[in-house]
């Protein structure tokens, strides 16, 4: 095997490692709507990542250099506080695959940050195949009985602009903690920024079920440590837009829990949608990847 043939298969494989992160969070909908307490979108969030955050920083046991404060607070508030408030605010507003959809324009937002601050122009190829795939989550999602619901609509594209730029500034910079330890501090200075949310516009929890309490470990263990731990490697590894791409998985994964769980039917065009996204997600990460 050649040099360039193990390198085409690492990214490859780094590709299928990146992806295991939307997936998870594609599950984020289904969980929230139909397991966690409602109206709680900051508790959610904070519960999700702040515990995942300590347990990171027990394990890894770095401590940033004076250099790195500043970048760390903005890439914790990109990536994790403001992204995950947003993100539960439109996932207990809108349907799982309609709050997820939106998001399927970081590609394009990364791309967009990439030629507006370094003048690197995209590959033209890369542009459609993202563009191929926002229009494929379209088709697969939005029907005429779809509801639009303004706030949930607005939190998730600020949400995916917020996730756009954590993800292209985090390659930007290139941090040079390892990747548990980068991990674990946007968690836990993520969740103290979400904290007085939490305390102030969500109401206190009630006594939590079994499955509530099931819920919120899982959206920590693995929606938050794993699914993060994989998206910052993959994000030191892969080119910003072709870990973008990857996060169609995200609705992709939403609709398909949707289809198999609540009986939401997928019809007529939306398996050319559906066709679409994974051609989309194929072609961005074989363009967007170096030869």
């Amino acid at each position: 095997m050649t040099t360039a043939d193990s390198l085409s298969r690492g990214r490859w494989a780094d590709a299928l490692l990146t992806a295991l992160a939307p997936m998870i969070w594609g599950s984020t909908y289904i969980v929230t709507t139909q397991v966690l307490p409602p109206d709680r979108p900051f508790s959610a969030a904070l519960i999700r990542v702040l515990p995942s955050g300590l347990l990171l920083l027990v394990y890894a046991r770095r401590w940033p250099v004076r250099r790195e404060w500043g970048r760390l607070l903005v890439l914790s508030a990109l990536n994790i506080g403001a992204f995950q408030a947003l993100l539960f605010v439109a996932a207990y507003r809108l349907p799982g695959g309609l709050a997820a959809v939106v998001g399927a324009i970081q590609p394009l937002l990364v791309m967009a940050l990439a030629w507006g601050v370094e003048h690197r122009r995209p590959l033209s190829s890369t542009v459609w195949a993202a563009v191929a795939g926002v229009v494929g989550m379209a088709v697969l999602l939005l029907s005429p009985g779809t509801v639009f619901e303004p706030i949930g609509i607005l939190a998730a594209l600020a949400g995916a602009a917020s996730m756009a730029t954590g993800t292209y500034l985090t390659r930007r910079w290139r941090p040079q903690m390892p990747v548990l330890a980068l991990t674990g501090w946007q968690l836990w200075l993520g969740g103290l920024m979400l904290a007085p949310l939490a305390i102030w516009f969500d109401p206190p929890l009630p006594s939590l079920t079994l499955w509530q309490a099931l819920g919120y470990l899982y959206l920590s263990m693995a929606g938050a440590l794993l699914a993060y731990a994989l998206w910052f490697r993959g994000i030191a590894r892969l080119a910003p837009v072709a870990v973008s791409s990857l996060g169609l998985l995200s609705p992709l994964t939403a609709v398909v829990l949707g289809w198999v769980l609540l009986d939401q039917a997928i019809r007529g065009l939306a398996f050319v949608g559906l066709a679409m996204v994974f051609a989309s997600i194929l072609a961005v990460q074989w363009t967007a990847s170096p030869r």
